[in-house]
């Protein structure tokens, strides 16, 4: 495992260092730095947590706070911030489908091969 570690750790390396992942970071520390996002955020959270409350104990979640929830999202969603986080994530999720799909492509042609390497 040894070797698979440090070509993983490598690829950590390289991964950290594309546009994409940089760009979410941006993305994320802004978020965390905007004061009304965090608010805004944190109430969802407490939402949230109300509702899925509710559901465990066998209720339905007070429609009260299932419409603020819904106002209180679609309003996060409206904010330039959170906006350019979405943008951001989407843009590193691609590059890590892609890495994804060749580490597959490698291991459907290394199970091909004929040689055994030690681990």
């Amino acid at each position: 495992m040894g070797e698979i570690d440090e070509r993983a750790r490598e690829l950590g390396n390289v991964l950290a260092r594309t546009d994409e992942y940089r760009a979410l970071r941006q993305a994320i520390d802004a978020v965390d730095k905007d004061r009304e996002l965090v608010e805004l955020r944190n109430r969802i959270r407490e939402l949230e947590t109300e509702i899925e409350t509710s559901i465990r104990a066998g209720d339905d979640p007070d429609e009260d706070i299932t419409k603020v929830y819904t106002e209180l999202t679609e309003e996060l969603q409206t904010k330039s911030g959170f906006q350019q986080l979405i943008s951001a994530q989407a843009n590193f999720e691609k590059v890590m489908f892609k890495v994804n799909e060749t580490v597959t492509k490698g291991i459907e042609e290394g199970g091909d091969s004929r040689i055994i390497l030690s681990s």
